[in-house]
């Protein structure tokens, strides 16, 4: 797969002749700079569920581990709220002064608050501080999500040509996994080179300060490159709204709720599967938490790599049937997958596996299907804002929700779960217009 010939900027619905299919060295690094910049802020939004347990352990009164674990992930839970917050100003400030200047903003802001995560004192060493500022870090961390993936889904793909778009807004979800994928590296080499009492003590910290570090790359990197072309049309014909968020909700009200619609299942399962599945399957079978990272590693190798050729599937038959064969699988496959889970890495690797292919319909599509919905002068907006109110309600709780139901002896209800918000999704994908040709300005 050729980044070059693949991905080209424009289009010709913006003005005449088609774009040329090969990027300039400018463009260029401004692709790579959209998808590793998402890479590294996503380490440190990822360290903090792989590590939930120790951090459990580290900012809550001892005594109930499970009262301690549901705390660490109503935390996680809360981030979430903020998300929307951060859509709403985030993704309306790149709609207003450029995909560039969001995303250098998103990824300041999570590098620092993983840093200060990195260095928050533990519980026994300061009391009900600690929870608290671990609280507020989670908060910053959240509100620079909410408007990551509005400016970056924009910035990727604008850079597209009208053929390739999918395949260039699957490299934002590459930088997901990514993302994902080097946190679970980091949580499998301190689990695995660490004895529990230095993992518990310092080494868990580490990792959160190499994810801060990382994103000083990722914020140097977006500093050196310049915005899109569709951004600057939409300024220099004067299209810039004062106000995106009214805009988005008053002129664009059936996209805005589609892409509520979209986010469910994906969400849901992306948090589940990709995310929490290690934690999960270590407290439901008591798998070692080593053995779940090593198979969530593998996996998201495999899913990373597969995102790119996901992505051009979609430019060549569709976004509606991708969508739907991942929706439509999780309903039929949600109840035998969950109920394979077992104590060994054999059980819980195929499941992994199967889980993240079917993900991979979502993830390849989500990016350029959400730009799709909207104009340039509120896409950043309408991408982020309805994406984050649906992640906060279904992808922020699946960890809190999933755990609950354990500890209330119904896990075996999570298979219901799962297939409820999946079909839900599958009437939104099978009834929602295609937009695979249409016209992108």
């Amino acid at each position: 797969m050729n980044l070059k010939s693949d991905l080209s900027p424009g289009s010709p619905a913006a003005g005449g002749a088609p774009a040329p299919r090969k990027l300039n060295a400018k463009q260029r690094k401004a692709i790579v700079a959209g998808t590793i910049g998402n890479t590294v802020e996503w380490v440190d939004w990822a360290l903090y569920s792989i590590f939930a347990k120790i951090i459990a352990d580290e900012f809550f009164p001892k005594g109930n581990g499970a009262v301690a674990l549901l705390s660490t992930l109503a935390v996680f839970a809360v981030g979430f709220v903020m998300r929307p917050v951060g859509a709403a100003v985030l993704g309306a400030y790149a709609d207003r002064h450029g995909r560039k200047k969001g995303m250098t903003l998103t990824v300041a802001l999570m590098a620092g608050a993983g840093f200060a995560i990195a260095i928050t004192p533990s519980y026994e060493q300061t009391g009900v501080l600690s929870p608290l500022l671990l609280l507020v870090a989670r908060l910053v961390q959240g509100f620079s999500a909410g408007g990551e993936f509005g400016s970056s889904s924009a910035f990727l793909v604008e850079s597209a040509a009208r053929g390739r778009r999918a395949f260039a807004g699957s490299w934002q979800q590459v930088s997901v996994a990514g993302g994902v994928l080097i946190a679970s590296l980091l949580g499998t080499l301190t689990t695995s080179a660490l004895s529990d009492e230095a993992l518990h003590s310092w080494g868990w910290r580490v990792a959160f300060v190499f994810g801060g570090l990382l994103g000083l790359v990722g914020l140097w990197l977006r500093v050196s490159v310049e915005d899109t072309e569709s951004f600057a049309r939409s300024q220099d014909s004067g299209r810039t709204r004062t106000n995106p968020v009214k805009a988005m909700f008053v002129e664009h009200p059936a996209a805005t709720l589609r892409v509520v619609g979209i986010t469910i299942a994906g969400t849901l399962t992306y948090y589940i599967w990709v995310n929490y599945l290690p934690t999960y399957a270590n407290l439901t079978t008591g798998i070692p938490l080593k053995t779940a990272l090593l198979s969530q590693t593998l996996c998201l190798v495999v899913f990373v790599i597969a995102l790119p050729f996901a992505g051009l599937l979609s430019d060549r038959i569709g976004r509606r049937p991708t969508m739907a064969a991942f929706a439509g699988g999780f309903v039929v496959l949600a109840w035998p997958l969950l109920h394979l889970l077992g104590d060994s890495f054999w059980s819980l690797f195929p499941v992994q596996l199967v889980g993240m292919l079917l993900i991979l319909g979502y993830s390849s599509n989500c990016a350029v299907i959400m730009a799709e919905q909207f104009p340039a002068e509120v896409r950043a907006t309408g991408i982020a804002l309805p994406y984050a109110l649906a992640v906060a309600v279904f992808g922020g709780t699946a960890p809190y929700v999933t755990t609950w139901m354990h500890e209330s002896g119904h896990s075996g209800l999570l298979w219901i779960y799962v297939s409820a918000a999946s079909l839900m999704s599958l009437v939104v994908y099978l009834t929602m217009p295609e937009t695979k040709d249409k016209d992108f300005t």
